[in-house]
């Protein structure tokens, strides 16, 4: 009974699918989660079979949180067939509550600090401890622990009858050294590090795709003519719609827009089209007009930077103990502090703050915290600004403790319970609420902010922080991008940034100011910007073009491995008229995103490559590639394997190719060409005159396919190197293949790996190598070809079987 439904919003109104994909160790995508149930299933996405916890993580507002209710919701309904029992769902941040010699042991944690048992606590503590695999914990937030407990000292096995402190529970159930079978979900951000053998599986969230934000906006908005609104709104405001792709920045939008129409008769989404700093400032102003009587609202004209004004006292304390709970990287709040902070009861009914379950046994007393983690970081960063004592050094303090950790121990080292605890040093430390308060600062502080702010500070004092901020920027970006990797290539001059590089980009944005924009444009000294595997999202575009479109010569743009999305390439238009390289593979673009890129990059006609390896392309896409072929001259190198391109586009494209005088390398690994698209290749290669890197490789490419690709390559003396890996290719195949090699000596290496050729036609080809001295390997790996018929072609160093 004790379960209940303690949240303040009903799921159903809230949580909707986001994109959810299963990835490796070094995060590499091994396919999305389309159901919950596969979360549980062995079958998909296991990394590590002695591991017990699934491990979920994403940015901040991605909807880990939601997620895990969501999954005691439907477990709750009897709507998720898991196998489970009991569910116990615990937020991270409470262990932080504990004070440093505490000690319980693991049935009060289950049954004093998360449900109470309607029948004996023995009886059914006795029935988890046999049957531990029928019991489902999920940890929520692990970066939100803030400890200064010595973990180094947690002892390897842990009795459960034995009292002990909670993290020493916690870091023993993850361990699997208490309730060994039982099933962990454990969720933190983007960047926190965990220990490797525990890991069961990796899913990383990763926000809204364009789908997903269309049926989020239709739950949101019931009546179809409101609805139709917001999405003509969101599709004509690019920056808006990638800041919707974060679930919880879409979730404050929508309900500013909600707010301001039925209040105001607003048919308009809020004017919040460039930062995110707008959105959250319109989110204040909207809790603030709550304190508005209901009879005046309908009349109530007054401007943002009056309602800010009239309640200034408020903003401050608020700021004053977000900041506070900042510093100590506190989430939580007992009534004592808030007390202290002198805030009225009227102030904490305005929705910034919420009541908790209260953790520390004083049930009488009410614990609150923000209604969100980043919504912390908005007050802390508000109170660095309208605090007049705050010097240069406290308002940098953030920026400070982002850049110590960039440089921090390795990995292996970083793993909290691994490590030896430095001097007053958090080992369960993240930085990103850090990272947030200091974009904060950044908006804050921009240009256009000024008029707001001078009604709740002096406006010398914003001159002077400012000035402060802008001159740490410079100076930061300056030295940042020494320490950065740098690589010479053939015509580029290459900088290979990380993770941390984009949150810089973030702040620049974020300033507005097109001076510092191009005094970082001006300190990069390259023009090869190398961007994969960043965590960028859709949104962060505005911060590259932000900078990149203060270049003026060509420029190469690597962003491989992030979450652009079709709305994260609209947010490049100010870069492609620059753009010679352009690449955003493993990225969800749609057909859609190669619309935009086809229209606007065969305006400047500069483009040479082309990567969009692994999204969600179709033949509607192909199509579009297949005309920038033809009108962009100068285009050499396309690779757009691993998308959903079936004969139609692949006839396309190879008609494309096969007017194009300059084509070098087409990747076309893992779309459904079939027969006829190989059909149509085949023509493309017969006689192209410089077309040299050719893959086909797993595109349902039978013996059909294969004879007219041999033979077209008769005529061909350009390809060099020919992927045909993962088809259906047989012995009748190969020996077309093999006449094939007698007249083509240009071809330098033939993959033939994985298809169907037997050691038959693997001697075809081993004959057809003796009047050809030219190729250099013929692979033939994972063919149905034994070792002993294997020993047949040994004396043949270029046939590979093995």
């Amino acid at each position: 009974m004790s379960y209940g439904q303690r949240e303040e919003m009903l799921l159903d109104e809230i949580y909707s699918n986001n994109i959810m994909e299963l990835v490796s160790f070094t995060n590499e995508s091994l396919g999305n989660v389309s159901q919950l149930e596969a979360l549980f299933d062995d079958t998909i996405g296991l990394i590590n079979e002695d591991g017990e916890t699934i491990y979920v993580f994403g940015d901040a507002g991605i909807g880990k949180s939601i997620l895990t209710q969501k999954i005691q919701s439907l477990w709750a309904r009897q709507e998720l067939d898991i196998g489970t029992k009991f569910f116990f769902r615990f937020r991270c941040r409470m262990f932080s509550c504990f004070k440093e010699n505490e000690a319980i042991c693991l049935k009060d944690l289950l049954f004093k600090y998360n449900c109470y048992p309607d029948q004996d606590p023995t009886e059914v503590f006795r029935h988890i401890l046999q049957f531990p695999h029928t019991v489902l914990f999920t940890f929520d937030g692990f970066d939100e622990i803030h400890s200064n407990f010595d973990l180094s000292s947690i002892p390897e096995m842990c009795s459960p009858n034995e009292p002990t402190h909670p993290l020493v529970l916690l870091v023993s159930l993850l361990r699997g050294k208490l309730l060994k079978g039982s099933r962990k979900i454990l969720t933190a951000r983007t960047g926190t590090e965990i220990q490797r053998n525990i890991i069961r599986k990796k899913v990383l969230l990763r926000g809204f795709s364009s789908s997903n934000l269309k049926e989020y906006t239709a739950m949101f908005f019931k009546d179809e003519g409101q609805r139709t609104l917001v999405l003509n709104q969101l599709e004509a405001n690019p920056n808006l719609c990638s800041l919707c792709s974060v679930p919880l920045f879409c979730w404050i939008i929508f309900k500013c827009y909600e707010h301001s129409h039925s209040m105001f008769d607003s048919h308009e989404l809020p004017d919040c089209s460039v930062t995110l700093t707008d959105v959250f400032l319109v989110m204040i102003e909207v809790h603030l007009n709550r304190s508005v009587k209901m009879s005046l609202l309908k009349n109530n004209t007054r401007s943002q930077a009056e309602t800010f004004k009239s309640r200034k006292d408020a903003l401050l304390a608020l700021g004053e103990i977000a900041y506070k709970g900042m510093e100590n990287s506190l989430f939580i709040f007992e009534q004592e502090a808030v007390s202290s902070a002198n805030i009225p009861e009227e102030d904490l009914q305005l929705g910034f703050l919420r009541t908790v379950q209260g953790y520390s046994g004083c049930e009488d007393q009410a614990t609150y915290e923000f209604l969100h983690l980043t919504l912390q970081s908005f007050f802390t960063a508000l109170f660095l600004i309208i605090e007049e004592k705050v010097g240069t050094k406290q308002l940098l303090k953030f920026f400070n403790e982002c850049s110590s950790t960039e440089t921090a121990q390795p990995a292996c080292l970083r793993i909290p319970w691994l490590r030896k605890k430095m001097a007053g040093e958090d080992p369960f430390r993240n930085n990103e609420h850090f990272h947030f308060t200091n974009l904060f600062v950044c908006g804050l502080l921009s240009r256009s902010k000024q008029k707001l702010l001078r009604h709740l500070v002096l406006p010398a004092v914003i001159k002077r922080k400012r000035k402060v901020l802008l001159t740490y920027l410079g100076e930061s970006m300056k030295s940042h991008l020494k320490g950065i990797a740098r690589s010479r290539l053939p015509n580029y001059n290459q900088l290979q940034v990380q993770p941390n590089f984009v949150w810089m980009l973030r702040y620049l944005y974020e300033t507005q100011s097109e001076k510092v924009g191009k005094l970082a444009a001006r300190h990069m000294h390259a023009n090869y910007l190398k961007l994969t595997y960043c965590n960028a999202y859709s949104a962060d575009c505005s911060a590259i073009s932000f900078v990149l479109h203060h270049f003026r010569k060509r420029l190469a743009l690597d962003l491989d491995n992030n979450n652009i999305n079709d709305y994260g390439v609209k947010q490049l238009l100010p870069c492609f008229s620059t753009l010679a390289v352009i690449r955003l593979s493993v990225n969800q673009i749609t057909d859609s995103g190669v619309r935009i890129l086809y229209e606007e990059l065969s305006k400047y006609k500069i483009l040479t490559f082309l990567g969009l390896y692994n999204n969600q392309i179709t033949d509607v896409g192909a199509k579009y590639v297949a005309k920038l072929i033809e009108e962009c001259s100068s285009l050499e190198y396309v690779k757009i394997g691993a998308n959903k391109i079936t004969s139609e586009g692949g006839k396309c494209l190879a008609q494309a190719i096969q007017k194009s005088k300059n084509m070098f390398e087409i990747g076309m690994w893992g779309n459904r060409v079939g027969d006829e698209g190989a059909k149509a290749f085949a023509e493309a290669l017969r006689n192209h005159p410089r077309l040299t890197n050719v893959s086909l490789a797993f595109n349902g490419i039978t013996t059909e396919g294969g004879r007219s690709i041999a033979e077209a390559m008769q005529h061909n003396n350009s390809v060099k190197i020919f992927w045909l890996t993962k088809n259906d290719l047989d012995d009748e195949a190969a020996m077309s293949f093999a006449e094939m090699l007698k007249v083509n000596k240009k071809l330098v290496h033939l993959w033939l790996i994985q298809n169907q050729i037997t050691a038959r036609g693997v001697k075809y080809l081993c004959e057809a190598l003796k009047e050809n001295t030219a190729i250099k390997e013929v692979c033939l790996n994972g063919n149905p070809i034994s070792q002993e018929e294997a020993k047949a072609f040994e004396n043949e160093a270029r046939i590979i079987c093995f």
